[in-house]
């Protein structure tokens, strides 16, 4: 950063900036946390030989603060994947059901923004489509530390039971959508895409208005033909821009599935691989007629639903990355 031609590049300065505000925070809580576990270490031996019993209250209260500040930071410690560092590329899909799927998809993505703007990170849609009741499919870029690491255990169908809004009868209803979290990969080593195996189409880009949106064919479509991947980018003004977003996202999602082939044939070999179903959801989302936020992966669960989906998702979140640890560490 002190370099001279630092902001030469202005786009890649700005995300050494973040990062290096990030690291200077983490580093801090680190320090700030060695810092009060010394004082607390110095307090108890003084209350140890004074035998002062009303400082030992006073410390045990300090000691479970201390225990609670490590363990968040601790978190941290638990990312080892080759792109937990990485910023992260997160789409919902809304299930079959109409304005109830598409409704929850719609909460689905708030809880999500709600979620990476509580930690500070950096939101931004790349592509949209919505219904008449709320979203079909929408893609964020989500820019910040370990979004990545955090946002991966995520990935998998959603489900939800509630009386639904849409229904005249009150009736409980119960739909899906399908939630896919990709790494951002600027270079993937040995990984190129054949010019020949693309179908590139352009078209008018839709959102909520603005210079040249809705006037000019600056939104990309590309179609792996291969695989039959398709990936939309109407997000810039520019077809240039929306074009190299638009093989960004799609080589991260030819690179995850080449990872999801091998995992499924490593698995296969050791005998425990099990086909992927939409009905095989990893978290079931339940408001009626009790509430109830379960994750089918961990068992981890909490009755605190509203808070879940305000964003309250780091337990879920920790809970999947311990497992994901001791599943790696096993015979």
């Amino acid at each position: 950063m002190s370099a001279a031609d630092f902001w030469s590049d202005a786009e890649r300065a700005k995300k050494v900036s973040r990062e290096a505000a990030e690291l200077k925070r983490e580093h801090g809580e680190w320090d700030a946390l060695k810092k009060d576990v010394l004082e607390s270490s110095e307090l108890a031996e003084m209350a140890e030989h004074e035998k002062d019993s009303g400082t030992f209250d006073e410390l045990e209260s300090s000691f479970a603060e201390l225990e609670k500040r490590y363990k968040k930071l601790e978190f941290s410690m638990l990312f080892s994947g080759a792109h937990d560092s990485s910023n992260a590329m997160l789409a919902v899909h809304a299930g079959s059901g109409g304005d109830e799927a598409q409704d929850w998809a719609a909460m689905l993505a708030r809880m999500y923004t709600r979620y990476a703007e509580a930690r500070g990170w950096k939101v931004e849609i790349i592509s949209e489509s919505l219904g008449e009741a709320g979203i079909k499919s929408i893609m964020f870029k989500i820019e910040g530390r370990y979004s990545y690491g955090y946002l991966k255990s995520e990935a998998g169908t959603h489900r939800l039971v509630r009386i639904s809004p849409f229904d005249a009868e009150k009736l409980r209803h119960t739909t899906f959508a399908l939630v896919e979290v990709l790494p951002e990969i600027d270079e993937v080593a040995d990984f190129d895409v054949d010019p020949k195996d693309l179908r590139i189409d352009t078209f008018m880009s839709g959102g909520k208005g603005g210079q040249s949106v809705n006037t000019t064919y600056s939104a990309v479509r590309i179609v792996h033909i291969p695989t039959g991947i398709t990936v939309n980018c109407q997000n810039e003004r520019s077809q240039a821009q929306n074009k190299e977003n638009a093989l960004k996202i799609l080589k991260a999602k030819l690179f995850k599935l080449k990872e999801e082939e091998l995992e499924r044939e490593k698995k296969s070999l050791r005998g425990e691989f099990k086909s992927a179903e939409w009905g095989s959801q990893i978290r079931s989302y339940v408001l009626h007629p009790y509430k109830l936020v379960k994750d089918h992966r961990t068992g981890y669960e909490t009755s605190e639903a509203e808070k879940v989906l305000e964003g309250d998702l780091d337990s879920f979140m920790e809970a999947y990355l311990r497992s994901q640890v001791e599943a790696s560490r096993a015979p």
